[in-house]
């Protein structure tokens, strides 16, 4: 049977700075029955320039008038923010993870004790970041988007040369909009990935909707991470592509659907179904009276309903059998 795929409720910075709202993100993530929720961690004046530019979504979803860093700045949080949220997760029973964007951030988390990181999509050609990740020798699950496998190569080789076994990386496939268009998508690539470098692989999905997460569960993505929120209509950056808490839990049931539905592979009747083979499948039957001592022939036997009887496989070894006692029509022979 399939490993359970590890999903990751990504609230990341949907709690728009406030501490009661990322509780609240936590409950959500937890109710829908997530493995893990997470965060962002940041510093933002460490992660962006002052003249940044905003995305294009993130023009659309806030406006033109603040800078990238203004917005960003809004969503920080602190270190007792942190260590608040890290012991909610403990006492509700549900993994904290977050994404370290600058290498203090990294200490931050590596102090509060996570024993997984994730590299966002945008870090993948940061040497120095990817360096001191790497040397942390923890379990590590790193997106890809906006990559090509050369630059996944590159990135892998610098975290394996750093400390960290190829058997502790797993390489999400992702696409860096928002939302991220089906055409777009290119699920297959995830398998790509996997195939070109022998790696767990897994997939972090910015489409509307869930189907092509659990899609990607069905080709055997080990981690699957989606965004939520409490409310698509609230303002911030990423709200509008996230899931509401109904479709964060049904995403998560139909993942768990699925995995069982995969089963191990191997082809045969399931206990469920063998009561009904003998009802489904056909026997051998008269189709008109037979004497003893006549002939069974294809113009008076045939195949029906139910499979109590002969084998209708054995078709060619009746024909031409003598009778050894009466039949009526529909009789099993």
């Amino acid at each position: 049977m399939k490993n359970k795929t590890f999903i990751i409720a990504e609230a990341g910075v949907n709690h728009n700075g406030s501490l009661d709202m990322a509780f609240q993100l936590i409950d959500v993530a937890v109710a829908a029955g997530a493995d893990a929720v997470k965060f962002q961690t940041f510093k933002a004046e460490k992660v962006i320039a002052v003249n940044a530019p905003k995305a294009g979504y993130q023009k659309e979803t806030t406006g033109s008038d603040e800078s990238q860093l203004e917005m960003v700045k809004k969503l920080e949080l602190d270190e007792t923010a942190h260590i608040r949220l890290y012991q909610y997760c403990q006492d509700k029973g549900i993994q904290f993870l977050s994404t370290p964007f600058d290498l203090e951030s990294i200490d931050l988390l590596n102090r509060l004790g996570l024993e997984i990181f994730k590299i966002p999509s945008g870090e993948i050609t940061n040497l120095p970041y990817l360096r001191k990740l790497g040397a942390l020798k923890k379990r590590l699950i790193m997106s890809t988007g906006m990559a090509d496998l050369g630059e996944i190569e590159d990135a892998l080789n610098v975290l394996i040369d750093s400390g960290t076994p190829l058997g502790n990386i797993t390489v999400l496939h992702c696409n860096t909009e928002y939302p991220t268009q089906f055409e777009d998508v290119n699920l297959r690539a995830m398998k790509t990935i996997g195939h070109a470098f022998g790696v767990a692989v897994g997939y972090s999905d910015h489409t509307p909707g869930i189907e092509v997460a659990v899609a990607a569960v069905a080709l055997g993505a080990a981690v699957l991470e989606k965004h939520f929120t409490l409310d698509r209509n609230l303002p911030g950056p990423d709200h509008k592509s996230s899931l509401e808490p109904d479709d964060l839990k049904a995403m998560v049931q139909a993942i768990r659907n699925i995995e069982k539905a995969l089963g191990n592979g191997v082809k045969r009747p399931s206990p469920s179904e063998v009561k009904n083979k003998l009802i489904a499948r056909k026997s051998l039957v008269a189709t008109q009276p037979i004497k003893t001592g006549e002939l069974f022939s294809a113009d008076n036997i045939t195949a029906k309903r139910p499979g109590t009887g002969i084998s209708p496989m054995r078709w060619d070894e009746i024909l031409g059998q003598v009778a050894q006692k009466d039949y009526k029509a529909d009789d099993l022979i």
